[in-house]
């Protein structure tokens, strides 16, 4: 499309050598599999391994006892002689055949276990180490690309790599019972049956290699064509959407994504079937080889009929064998690369949580920013720069500037969202690095701009203020009372019980001012926080409701520390202290009189938003 740039080209196919080291270094993750599986339900492990050598035994089993059963038919055929004989062997294999049955049926319920369960824990890892992450990892586009890939395919694949295992040790177990048998007959035999595998195994391995490739190349491809469809299938997006008329274009860039995809997919579906077909060729000449030589040998006389049927059975099922084994030894490789996203993702290193503090060396000092600078990884420009500020313990703080001057960078600042490249920020005289983190968030209530909306109970949307109170029904109703929501809450047909959200069954959308009013609740949630930060969090709300409620929130807050960002010079002027930032500096500090005193930057934007009032 239009002012689209090109598409990435996908990365050129490795040398054989790279291939060769790749192919035994991605094994080091086989052994981590297995150690998930065992500690994910160790009983499950254990009847997959003994099922897995029954099932591997049985064939070779079958075969022999197939041989001795059409002997004794051409012995009892020949000599008139008793059925007795065959028909005992006949009731060997019976027993043998429903024996595998069991095996197969028993390994496919272990399997449907396993898979539940494996992929339970998997999932639960991804979503545990995203728990520990910090925010910086959420807004670093590389960052999503790895945790997409490790969502996406790898948490399937430890449970494929763990069965790919045993069934390749399966697949072992047949062949090694049938090069026992077979080398009755001849080890050339066993050779011819081995080697005719291996052109499709080597094969396999350098496509599956070059998907895996593909399949990194185009993780941003990816991401972008399901945030696509997020905002062409979201309610969030839908009026939007169709006011402008965004759709076609937005379905036809999805369309556009699809077919470079699309495209990929199809020249190496190509090159890897054509490749399979025609090796696949010549391990059918090879078995067909083995089978003239047998029929020669019983013709000649050289074994019986009975002995050429257990051969051809073998050569079939042992072509068999070695064709899932060394595909076995192929998946492993594929999913060892698949896996490595898994523990590129769980392995992203944290920011060392050193802080034990859980009082400052100087109680009652505040909170101080001091020569606090910082940039966003990959940013030119610093966000904030060389920033000082002191609040009090019961006094109040108003950011003013224009957007992206840095007032919600010095709020996640003070959170330790981010930690700053330069100066440092103290509470109470104590660096905040030097805090433990689940105290010094004990202490702050904070409602962002872009709040979320959860898709819960009126509730629990309110709980989500104070974890610990999660489920508490009586802080839910003080908090709403506080945050000015609770008369709106009383209309609702379930009350706090009410789902909010269109996501599911009877849920309420409420509109924007509800919606602040629920976060606000959610603020007061934290009763023991004495540090309370609100980011432009009523800008849905009129003039005055918002006046009204910043009016209501001063008197709630009186003895905390409280940090306003607000666009409306109204509300910023009920502060103590007025701090003025443009492109991360700080130019003003003061009241609200001794700022319109001075007649700067302040002093001209209030002038002009009040004009705007007349």
């Amino acid at each position: 499309m239009k002012g689209r740039p090109p598409p990435l080209q996908p990365p050129p196919p490795p040398q054989l050598w790279q291939l060769a080291r790749e192919f035994l270094s991605v094994f080091r993750y086989g052994r981590r599999a297995m150690s998930l599986v065992w500690q994910t339900r160790p009983t499950l492990a254990v009847a997959l391994g003994l099922l897995t050598l029954f099932s591997g035994v049985l064939p070779a089993g079958v075969a022999w006892v197939g041989a001795r059963l059409v002997d004794a038919v051409v012995s009892a055929s020949a000599s008139h002689g008793s059925a007795t004989p065959a028909l005992h062997w006949v009731a060997w294999e019976g027993a043998l055949i429903v024996l595998m049955a069991l095996c197969t049926r028993s390994l496919a319920f272990t399997n449907a276990l396993l898979r539940q369960q494996l992929g339970h824990r998997v999932n639960v890892l991804i979503l545990e180490k995203a728990l520990q992450l910090d925010l910086e990892h959420f807004e670093d586009s590389e960052f999503y690309d790895r945790l997409i890939r490790a969502r996406r395919e790898a948490s399937t694949r430890p449970l494929s790599l763990v069965l790919r295992s045993f069934g390749l040790l399966q697949n072992v177990v047949s062949l090694i019972s049938f090069a026992v048998l077979l080398l009755q007959y001849s080890v050339w035999a066993v050779l011819l049956l081995l080697l005719a595998g291996l052109p499709g195994f080597i094969a396999e391995t350098k496509f599956s290699g070059d998907a895996f490739r593909l399949f990194r190349w185009r993780s941003a491809e990816k991401r972008m064509q399901d945030y696509l469809e997020s905002v062409l299938a979201r309610d969030d997006h839908a009026k939007e959407v169709k006011l402008f008329g965004l759709g076609p274009r937005l379905l036809g860039r999805y369309k556009d994504i699809f077919v470079r995809l699309y495209d990929e997919d199809r020249r190496l579906a190509l090159r890897r079937d054509s490749w399979g077909f025609a090796l696949g060729l010549l391990a059918t000449a090879t078995l067909y080889a083995a089978y003239a030589w047998v029929v020669l040998a019983a013709v000649r006389g050289q074994i019986s009929v009975g002995q050429m049927t257990m051969y051809l059975l073998l050569f079939r099922q042992g072509q068999v064998a070695v064709t899932a084994s060394l595909g076995a030894v192929s998946g492993l490789y594929e999913d060892n690369l698949y896996l490595s996203t898994l523990y590129d993702y769980l392995e992203t290193p944290l920011r060392p949580q050193t802080g034990h503090a859980t009082t400052g060396s100087r109680p009652g000092d505040g909170i101080r920013f001091e020569q606090v600078s910082f940039s966003y990884p990959g940013a030119t420009e610093p966000a904030l720069e060389a920033v000082m500020l002191h609040l009090k313990p019961g006094g109040s703080l108003a950011l003013v500037g224009a957007n992206g001057s840095g007032k919600t960078t010095l709020i996640k600042l003070l959170t330790r969202l981010y930690e700053p490249t330069g100066g440092r920020v103290l509470l109470d005289g104590t660096d905040l690095a030097d805090w433990d983190p689940q105290r010094l968030r004990e202490r702050i209530a904070v409602i962002f701009q872009d709040y979320a909306r959860y898709q819960m109970p009126v509730g629990e949307n309110i709980g989500a203020g104070d974890e610990p109170y999660f489920d508490d029904a009586q802080r839910w109703q003080e908090a709403a009372a506080k945050g000015r929501a609770e008369e709106f809450i009383g209309q609702l047909p379930d009350g706090y019980h009410t789902q909010l959200g269109k996501w599911f069954l009877n849920g309420r959308e409420l509109s924007g001012g509800q919606w602040q009013k629920i976060a606000l609740s959610r603020a007061f949630m934290r009763t023991r926080a004495d540090i309370l930060v609100l980011d432009e969090p009523t800008a849905a709300m009129d003039a005055q409701a918002e006046a009204e409620v910043f009016e209501h929130f001063r008197k709630l807050a009186q003895g905390r520390m409280t940090i306003l960002i607000s666009h409306r010079f109204s509300t910023v002027r009920m502060a103590d202290q007025i701090a003025v930032l443009e492109r991360g500096r700080l130019i003003e500090l003061g009241s609200h009189e001794a700022l319109m005193s001075t007649g700067g930057q302040y002093a001209q934007l209030f002038a002009l938003q009040a004009r705007g009032y007349r």
